[in-house]
């Protein structure tokens, strides 16, 4: 039986995160899994909260939901929920299922087989990418991958889709040493994740976009320039610490 907890970031989701919690529990609820979902929310200003609650009483006890007092970004929520996690393998996945629920059976083999980080990618040989995203919104996608790769920050073709999985030990280090609170954190997890000499396996996913992406094209992409360049500067200056010679024990 497979121990997974799946973490849900969310900020003003009260349309998308019933159906989308709806479908996650009535998949999780018919495999072998010993699982829970933690939705983490990012300071919602809307109905959030209240438009799961009947799901959250029906969830048995296995659905944790963290309140946000106030709008911190993406990757502050994520860390949180990743951190009040339980089981052994951490799934965080967007609250549009842009990939499938069903994708994370990919990931969790590829733990099993012994990595210790398994990310969903979009721009793999074997990716089934059925609705792309705007021509817009792809470009901006492959001009940060490729700025990315000129500062060193990543070897792998798609650090941005939502939809990744950690063995729980790994996953509470590397949030524990993050810093970026916004879009980008995908980046930098995985750039401290190659510091500290995890293996990372990239997997070919099913993706269906979502026309609602919470990433504004106008603010988020300077943003996200400028939290890889505060990556690289906290590298140089050692303020991530200086123990990225060894792989964490458990935490």
């Amino acid at each position: 039986m497979k121990s997974i907890s799946v973490v849900v970031p969310v900020y003003n989701e009260e349309r998308r995160l019933p159906g989308s919690l709806f479908r996650i529990l009535s998949y999780l609820r018919s495999g072998n899994f010993d699982y829970e979902v933690v939705i983490a929310d990012d300071g919602s200003t809307d109905s959030t909260l209240h438009s799961i609650e009947h799901l959250v009483r029906s969830g048995e006890g296995r659905v944790k939901v963290l309140g946000g007092e106030e709008n911190r970004g993406k990757g502050h929520a994520t860390g949180k929920g990743v951190l009040a996690a339980s089981k052994e393998y951490i799934l965080f996945t967007d609250a549009d299922l842009s990939t499938p629920i069903e994708e994370l059976e990919k990931l969790a083999a590829a733990l099993d087989a012994g990595s210790d980080i398994a990310i969903a990618s979009r721009a793999l040989p074997g990716s089934d990418v059925r609705v792309r995203q705007s021509w817009l919104r792809e470009t901006m996608g492959k001009v940060f991958n490729f700025i990315l790769r000129l500062l060193g920050l990543t070897r792998f073709r798609d650090t941005q889709c939502g939809f990744k999985m950690f063995r729980r030990n790994v996953a509470r280090r590397l949030f524990r040493c993050s810093r970026v609170s916004g879009f980008a954190f995908d980046m930098e997890i995985l750039f401290l994740a190659g510091k500290f000499g995890y293996s990372v396996a990239e997997v070919p996913v099913v993706w269906v976009d979502s026309p609602s992406s919470r990433v504004s094209i106008l603010g988020d992409p300077v943003s996200m320039f400028l939290d890889s360049i505060h990556v690289r500067w906290r590298y140089f200056r050692g303020l991530y610490g200086n123990n990225f010679e060894s792989r964490s024990p458990e935490l």
